[in-house]
């Protein structure tokens, strides 16, 4: 599937940061929203055998399954000779091949299971790979060595078997899969995340205005809902009255709670933080907000992947190449010999083309780039994001949160009088929000302790509708008012995209702050590192035109504002239907359908859990300096996969057409035993070459 994941689409809405409502302020400091439109219509893509990196999970646990299988396994190879040759820790005594076949018989039935069910799923397919070919190896080495064992008994001869390879294959790849598996972990569940940010009953009000309690289900557009402080908002609706700032981060991906009041919307599942709301219910089911975004990432998720498992290809080629080279054999060697030669090499050339190397080459290099990431603070789930990033060509990413703090912080304060010293003026600037419990009061006050101020304390404190706060002391008037209900721009450092609020002394302007979203260090050193590989960054927000082109500015980059789920998704589809190869960074449910949907989603680890699920790649620390960690991972990651494919197959490629007898007329053929130790050899190398991977300090 072409990149997993979900999502529906929601407009943030323009609200006012009016002191009213949250006790000595009024800025009336802008906020940006986005309107909610559902998204209706996706092309069906055909489903082309399941979740990527996950695609046989349901044939059982390869960690069960090779605990289980591991003593029969053992007992075998101590029993049984190596393609004829008995090495000092084998033994043997009468009819100890009796008991290895029985053993073997168990082995391949309950071992085997995955394979042979994976097989069959890549032959509907027709896509053999992987499976199909350890099906091949393990299925010849079984069947030919319990023919071996019955002609020993029945006719007296002696014919080599192949159990010790039989039992050694099967171990070995049930172990490789087993650590790619526990590497690559398993995709959490973005759906049932979302599902959870939903109370499951809603407190309605009655026509006599009593509470009935009812579950969500049930509601009805139109219904009057009340939520109560702390509580989460059952379904999306407006506020018929009350009050309140309303954390919608988990669903918007924004950090500050929003202020609401009557006539304003809410979406379920985003929490009540103060107050008491009532609540009309405008859409429920699937209309829903939540719903439209679990249908993205149904969406999302359905879709196939263009990128192809390279170790499958290899295993694909090696399979036709492995049947080629065994009929071509045993019809040559029938005709210049007899049957039991013939066979003896068709035998032997399947036996040497079974994957051990190969079967370990990707799952070795996973396992260590795995523990160098989580080391990193990088979590990897989908080990194909690895070899995807190598190939992007664009990386969107979400602002707030991504590449900054998500915080309301003060970016600067300075005085506009010489009567006053910033110090003086931000002393007066937190005395005078020092009562309200604001978001931008707090970062006011908490600037002025950083900075070891001390407040100013004021005799009196009011105040002003849609524009601010006043106050009195030392017999004199104070006024903290928003840009906007100052009316004019004093010239002063003011950030790109921050908010402004002006201290008035008695009508003369005497300071002034800029508060806003501030960048995280390692972002502009991520842009100049993403240019330099040629991905183009894209930062796509929900914040307003302002916010969003301030912070692009800064960074020198594209930008697109006011993006609500569909538009991000959107963005991401128009982008992949160009041929383009996307990654997609954020960290709220507003990211998860482009996150899943992208080639590769990158998850901030401080971000929802249903981000988190949608994506391939989880930043543990939440910090973009991560990003550029991942994508040298992942180039280094897919080096070493390559170069353990050259070794793992290379050594079947070669030996094959030899095991065959292709060089028996000058006199060149590959024993039994040697084909057994170039085997052992090739797994070695893959090994080694697996642990070298490294990031650079």
């Amino acid at each position: 599937m072409d990149k997993k994941k979900n999502h529906t689409s929601s407009k943030k809405e323009q609200s006012s940061h009016d002191h009213q409502n949250h006790g000595p302020m009024n800025h009336n400091h802008e906020e940006s929203k986005d309107p909610t439109s559902p998204h209706t219509s996706h092309e069906e893509h055909e489903n082309h055998g399941g979740h990527r990196g996950h695609e046989h999970h349901h044939h059982g646990s390869f960690k069960e399954i090779f605990l289980k299988s591991l003593p029969f396994g053992i007992i075998i190879m101590l029993l049984s000779p190596m393609m004829g040759v008995t090495f000092p820790f084998q033994f043997s005594f009468l009819y100890s091949d009796i008991l290895v076949s029985i053993l073997a018989t168990l082995l391949i039935v309950y071992g085997g299971k995955p394979f042979y069910m994976g097989a069959m799923d890549e032959f509907k397919q027709r896509v053999p790979g992987m499976m199909a070919l350890v099906t091949l190896g393990i299925g010849v080495s079984y069947f030919y060595s319990i023919y071996a064992v019955v002609a020993r008994y029945i006719t007296g001869e002696h014919i080599m078997d192949f159990f010790f390879e039989f039992a050694s294959l099967l171990l070995i790849m049930l172990l490789g899969h087993w650590i790619e598996m526990k590497a690559v972990g398993e995709a959490g569940d973005a759906q049932k995340a979302l599902a959870e940010l939903m109370p499951k009953d809603a407190n309605l009000v009655l026509e006599d205005d009593s509470i009935e309690s009812r579950p969500v289900s049930q509601l009805q557009v139109g219904d009057l809902i009340r939520v109560q402080a702390g509580e989460n908002i059952p379904a999306d609706g407006v506020i018929q009255r009350g009050q309140s700032r309303v954390n919608e981060s988990l669903l918007t991906g924004e950090s500050k709670p929003i202020e609401k009041n009557t006539g304003d919307k809410v979406i379920g599942g985003s929490t009540n933080n103060e107050g008491v709301l009532y609540v009309e219910v405008q859409e429920t089911g699937d209309k829903s907000f939540i719903s439209q975004v679990q249908t993205l990432i149904r969406q999302a998720q359905d879709q196939p992947s263009r990128a192809e498992n390279l170790a499958n290809k290899v295993a694909s080629w090696l399979f036709y190449v492995a049947i080629a080279a065994a009929v071509t054999a045993f019809i040559i060697w029938l005709f210049l010999t007899d049957v039991q030669t013939a066979i003896l090499f068709t035998v032997t050339t399947l036996v040497i083309a079974c994957p051990h190397a190969l079967g370990l080459a990707i799952p070795l290099v996973v396992a260590r780039s795995t523990s160098l990431g989580a080391s990193r603070g990088l979590l990897v789930k989908d080990r194909e994001a690895l070899e995807l990033a190598t190939k992007a060509d664009v990386m969107i990413l979400d602002k707030t949160g991504t590449l900054t703090t998500g915080e309301f912080k003060v970016l600067n304060a300075e005085t506009l009088s010489n009567r006053y010293s910033v110090d003086e003026v931000l002393a007066l600037m937190a005395g005078i929000e020092g009562g309200s419990s604001h978001p931008i009061a707090q970062s006011i006050v908490s600037y002025a302790e950083n900075k070891e101020v001390k407040p100013t304390t004021f005799s009196s404190i009011n105040v002003i509708s849609g524009a601010g706060v006043e106050g009195e002391t030392n017999g004199r008037l104070y006024e903290l008012i928003s840009q906007k209900a100052f009316g004019k721009t004093i010239e002063f450092d003011i950030p790109k995209g921050a908010t402004v609020s002006y201290l008035v002394e008695e009508g003369e302007v005497i300071g002034a702050v800029a508060l806003g979203d501030e960048l995280k260090p390692t972002s502009k050193e991520l842009m100049n590192v993403l240019k330099s590989r040629g991905i183009k960054p894209i930062m796509a927000t929900g914040d307003n035109e302002k916010a969003a082109q301030g912070v692009a500015e800064e960074l020198g980059i594209e930008y697109k504002a006011n993006q609500s789920p569909q538009d991000k998704y959107e963005l991401v589809e128009s982008l992949k239907k160009e041929g383009k190869t996307v990654i997609m960074v954020g960290d709220g449910v507003n990211d998860a359908p482009s996150l899943a949907l992208a080639d590769v989603g990158v998850a901030i680890g401080a971000g929802t859990q249903v981000a988190l699920d949608s994506a391939d790649v989880i930043l543990t620390q939440s910090d973009p300096g991560d990003i550029e960690s991942f994508i040298e991972l992942a180039h280094k990651t897919t080096s070493k996969m390559r170069q353990n494919l050259i070794w793992g197959a290379g050594y079947n490629f070669i030996a094959i057409p030899i095991a065959a007898g292709i060089l028996a007329p000058i006199g060149i053929i590959l024993a039994p035993a040697l084909g057994a130790v170039l085997m052992s050899v090739s797994t070695v190398i893959v090994a080694i070459n697996a642990m070298t991977l490294r990031l650079k300090d």
